[in-house]
């Protein structure tokens, strides 16, 4: 009876598996952000979900299409739906917890590969059972919708063209529309009231199960009225701002003294404004070398300018100018919240400062929270793209990798030629590389290595405390003397001065290497990878000790648990 009713109604059918399709692409976007503020959106995070989901499918394929001839009974199937809605509602509520937890007992067990095995094993245990369910929609519908082998077909074409429509909206609609509307949890819930909605339309029109349609239709409702709890550092109690935008997991934190932006939960501080305008040795501030190598005049950070009002150049090197010193440009590829614009702005008013963000929920906060400028030039967009149709500038930052997530069109040879052809003569590139390693062959030295096959001079400094190192490239001789020029008209007592001299003195110049990244090979991935093992090795090295030494109550003991 039940049969002949639905292959009656052959729209419900199309309609199941309409949705079923974008609700599995949903599912596998949804899982993409709430697992990438804790192990990145690289490729390699990326690849774990995709052959997650692929295995999941597979899987839920074969058990389907066994279990709808076993038993070709229609309950059976929106039953699944059912349990699967109830899962991936669930998902925006354990699933932090389950990563957490996860993350946690990886770090004390495993020694290589964390960000594979960790993501690998969240993804597992978050979203193999829901997307195996839906798995079994597609050869139970096949099974029910055909009812003789002539227009089989027709009818199997049909089902999989309607799938794959509604798999196509579901990329598209929480991509462009709910993650950055709604958020990551809202979206996992919206999609789980829609196969909610579908099993209740089942088991209300047939008739059947009437308890089962009553829990789809509660379920609705509750997911109506639901709390939605968008926060993935769940431990934070003083976050200023936490939210998603189409590109980042976006976290705003103020202190006492201090107001902190952060694209990770677990660490990766991106920028730091400090509340009395103090300097906080983060590497965006070894960068102001960048101006004074080139020439433009400086203030202190009172304001005035040192020797009395002068504006002398540095004679000589990347920045040698003759007579008055011309107003100099800056592009910045990668402005984050803009605190280096802010600090060229402070130090140099007369440089004219543009930045380029692709994330436009950044350049938001940037306003909002961090005193961008408003005489900096902002552009939303992508940093190659914008490259290739701007100007030529006198000093480009290039500052767009975040931890594993490095663009490799933008650390490839054929950018940073491009980026040569838009400096000016005596120009200064600067790349802030966030990802330091003490072995041979790791991600900083394919960078500095395919700089340096661009421009002939290419310096480097590996930063104090922290795992940035900061380098400087020109075609031309004397960028270390350059700076010392600029040194020497900066007052005595400056922090900035001070910070600087340090660089001065850090600065090594790099020979040429072979490893060089190109856009045909770029793996950046899997040498950040790499890096971030190495991190999270020496990181958890202290406490992987106790738990062998003492066990697992020493672990809590030391953790102060």
């Amino acid at each position: 009876m039940t049969k002949k009713l639905l292959a009656g109604n052959k729209y419900f059918l199309y309609i199941t598996a309409f949705f079923s399709g974008m609700s599995i692409m949903a599912i596998e976007l949804g899982a993409s952000r709430l697992l990438a503020p804790y192990f990145s959106s690289s490729q390699i995070v990326w690849t774990v979900i995709i052959g997650t989901i692929m295995i999941a499918l597979a899987l839920g394929h074969v058990i389907g299409g066994r279990a709808v001839d076993k038993n070709p009974d229609p309950a059976r199937l929106y039953s699944r739906l059912l349990i699967a809605a109830l899962w991936t509602a669930a998902i925006p509520f354990a699933g932090k917890y389950v990563i957490a937890g996860v993350s946690l007992l990886l770090a004390m067990l495993v020694t290589g590969n964390f960000l594979v095995w960790a993501s690998l094993v969240s993804c597992f245990l978050i979203f193999v059972f829901p997307l195996l369910l839906l798995g079994t929609v597609s050869p139970a519908l096949i099974k029910f919708s055909v009812d003789n082998l002539e227009e089989n077909g027709k009818i199997v074409g049909q089902l999989e063209a309607v799938n794959t429509v509604g798999s196509i909206i579901g990329t598209f609609l929480p991509t462009f529309v709910t993650i950055p509307a709604v958020g990551t949890a809202a979206t996992f819930l919206i999609f789980a009231a829609i196969l909610a909605a579908i099993s209740g339309a089942y088991f209300f029109s047939a008739h059947r199960h009437k308890a089962r349609g009553a829990v789809s239709l509660a379920l609705i409702l509750g997911l109506l009225f639901l709390p939605v709890e968008n926060s993935f550092a769940f431990w934070e109690s003083d976050l200023l701002y936490e939210g998603e935008s189409i590109y980042n997991y976006l976290q705003v934190k103020e202190t006492e003294r201090s107001v902190i932006f952060s694209t990770n939960v677990l660490e990766g501080v991106q920028s730091i404004l400090m509340k009395d305008g103090t300097l906080t040795g983060l590497y965006y501030e070894y960068a102001l070398a960048g101006p004074l190598i080139t020439g433009v005049p400086a203030v202190s950070a009172a304001g005035a300018r040192p020797n009395g009002g002068e504006t002398a150049a540095p004679a000589g090197g990347p920045g040698q100018n003759s007579g008055e010193t011309p107003a100099q440009n800056l592009l910045i590829l990668g402005l984050g919240t803009g605190t280096y614009a802010a600090l060229c702005q402070k130090y140099f008013p007369s440089l004219s400062v543009e930045g380029v963000e692709i994330d436009a929920k950044i350049v938001a906060l940037a306003e909002e929270y961090f005193q961008l400028p408003e005489n900096v030039a902002v552009s939303v967009y992508d940093g190659r793209a914008y490259l290739q149709n701007s100007g030529l500038y006198d000093l480009i930052l290039v500052d767009a990798y975040q931890d594993i997530t490095i663009p490799f069109q933008m650390s490839s040879l054929e950018f940073f030629t491009a980026v040569k052809a838009h400096l000016r003569e005596g120009g200064v590139l600067m790349v802030n590389m966030n990802m330091r390693s003490g072995k041979e062959g790791a991600i900083n030295d394919y960078l500095q290595d395919t700089i340096r096959s661009v421009f002939d001079h290419v310096y480097t400094m590996v930063l104090p405390n922290i795992t940035n190192t900061i380098l400087f490239a020109a075609e031309g001789p004397g960028l270390r003397e350059s700076l010392a020029e600029g040194l020497s008209l900066l007052p005595d007592g400056e922090p900035l001065k001070d910070l600087l001299i340090n660089l001065r003195d850090g600065l090594r110049e790099a020979t040429p290497g072979p490893l060089i990244l190109t856009d045909d090979k770029a793996p950046v991935e899997l040498l950040g990878i790499r890096v971030i093992d190495e991190l999270i090795a020496n990181n958890l090295q202290y406490y992987q000790g106790i738990l062998k030494r003492d066990g697992i109550d020493g672990l809590l003991r030391g953790m102060g648990l």
